[in-house]
């Protein structure tokens, strides 16, 4: 059995909306919604890994705030752990630099108005969650 190999997902909140992103590759996920971020790199943790990887795919400052309960598998030997943060007070806006074409701040009732990933739904329906009992 194969290590298992953590990528990090970013529930990343912003005045009540969560940012959902396009993929643009590979061909097989283009045109399909995601949580971004990416692979936790060895000696990284999870925290920083997300981090990094918003600042890579999307040009912004963000702080992790707390980890949303449970993992989902991808590929193996690929799970998904997702963690709610927020932008920096000083952050610029996300724009699309790597993997994504399109970006879309998302309010409760818009959650569904994409076609997530199918690795991301249960995330997704864990933040909607927390969202109706606040």
């Amino acid at each position: 059995m194969s290590e298992r190999i953590v990528v990090v997902g970013a529930a990343l909140l912003d005045a009540g909306r969560l940012l959902a992103a396009r993929r643009s590759a590979p061909p097989d996920l283009a045109g399909r919604w995601e949580l971004p971020g990416g692979k936790v790199e060895p000696g990284e943790t999870p925290e920083h890994a997300l981090v990094r990887e918003l600042r890579e795919e999307l040009g912004v400052e963000a702080e992790t705030l707390a980890r949303v309960e449970g993992e989902w598998p991808l590929r193996d030997p690929y799970v998904l752990h997702v963690w709610t943060a927020a932008l920096h007070p000083d952050s610029a806006a996300p724009e699309p630099l790597q993997d994504h074409d399109e970006l879309r701040w998302l309010t409760p009732d818009e959650l569904w108005t994409v076609d997530w990933l199918d690795q991301d739904v249960p995330a997704v329906q864990k933040i909607a969650a927390g969202w109706s009992a606040s």
